[in-house]
Formats: structure tokens, C-alpha cells, sequence
């Protein structure tokens, strides 16, 4: 028992350490520092990179490695788009989206095949890619910049899914009542970012 509170501590440890950095006032946006920061400067952005973790923890298998690796690559899509000054419609909406979406997908244990799960995913990933290209669009060099989301993100992937693997150790049913808990917290806080309340 105590070793599966360890690692459910472990988890929740890495879910929340990251954001600390979230406000710090960096001035202008430049750099590798600067692109690591960026996701973690929102909580729309916290809180769909840890869903996509949770939900292919849920999903388990191959979807552990192919679910995030999916989003990362569209959202590096998405960034050289928002980079390039390619127009996007409704980039903050389909962020506020993605949080409620990827959330309930959590709480309801939805269990999409791989293919329409990455492509979900992908989707949601367009948008988060193209806020984060967009706030570097001044910047000469994009690739350090780049560099920086994508690890951020990725490391925030991993937290989801440590967390997911961290739950489970509870036993199945005390694990589907945790990530449910998880799950509706996150989608009442997307509808709160929809709403501009958060």
C-alpha cells in the first residue's frame, strides 16, 4: 500500500511542479527558455497536455508512445504555421475546446481505437501548436523557441501519463473513481476558460 501512495504522490509531484515557472516575467519572448515556458503559462494549455498523458495511460498499450507523439507532431505543424503567419480560426476556442474534450475523455474512460485517438488529439494539437508559433512569430530564429514547447509539452504528456500509471496501483475501481474526479475538474475548468471566467 505504501508504495503505491508513493507513486501516486510521484505522479501528482509531477503534474504540479512544472507550473511554478508559469508567471515568471521573462519580458520578451525568445529562446529555448522562453518556448519551455509558454505551455506552462496557461492553464488551458497544463491542463490539456496532462489529459492527452491521461488518456492514452487509459488507453494503454502502444497508445502510451503514439497518442502524444501524435499531438506533438501536429502541434509542430501548428507552430510553423502560427510562426509563418498563417491565419487559424478560433485557435483559443479550440484550445478552451480541447481542455473540456480531452477532460471528459478522462472522466467517461472513452475508449477510441488508436487511429481515431491520435487524430483527436491531433486536432486539439493544431491549435495549441499555432498559439505557441504565433507567440514567437517575431523572434529570427524559431527552432530554439520550438525546441522549448515541444519539450514543455512533451514533459507535460509524460506527467499525464505517470499520474494515469500512478492511479492505477490504487486498484481498478478506486483508479476509474480518481481519474473521473480528475477528468470533471478538468472539463468544469475548460467551460470556465470557454466562458472567460478563468
Amino acid at each position: 500500500m505504501l508504495k503505491k501512495i508513493a507513486a501516486a504522490a510521484m505522479a501528482l509531484w509531477c503534474v504540479t511542479a512544472g507550473p511554478a515557472f508559469a508567471h515568471v516575467g521573462l519580458g520578451h519572448v525568445g529562446g529555448f527558455a522562453h518556448g519551455f515556458v509558454h505551455p506552462l503559462s496557461g492553464l488551458d494549455h497544463i491542463i490539456a497536455m496532462v489529459a492527452v498523458g491521461l488518456y492514452a495511460a487509459h488507453l494503454g498499450g502502444r497508445n502510451l508512445w503514439l497518442v502524444p507523439s501524435a499531438f506533438v507532431a501536429t502541434m509542430i505543424f501548428g507552430g510553423i504555421l502560427g510562426y509563418s503567419g498563417v491565419p487559424l480560426p478560433l485557435v483559443e476556442r479550440g484550445i478552451g475546446l480541447s481542455v473540456v474534450v480531452m477532460s471528459l475523455a478522462v472522466a467517461v474512460g472513452v475508449n477510441l481505437p488508436t487511429v481515431a485517438a491520435m487524430a483527436l488529439v491531433s486536432l486539439f494539437a493544431l491549435f495549441h501548436g499555432h498559439a505557441h508559433g504565433g507567440e514567437g512569430s517575431a523572434l529570427s530564429s524559431f527552432l530554439p523557441y520550438a525546441a522549448g514547447f515541444v519539450i514543455a509539452t512533451a514533459s507535460l504528456h509524460f506527467a499525464g501519463i505517470g499520474l494515469g500509471l500512478g492511479l492505477d496501483k490504487f486498484g481498478t475501481s478506486a483508479s476509474l473513481a480518481l481519474k473521473r474526479a480528475v477528468g470533471v475538474a478538468g472539463a468544469l475548468a475548460g467551460v470556465a476558460i470557454l466562458a472567460g471566467v478563468v
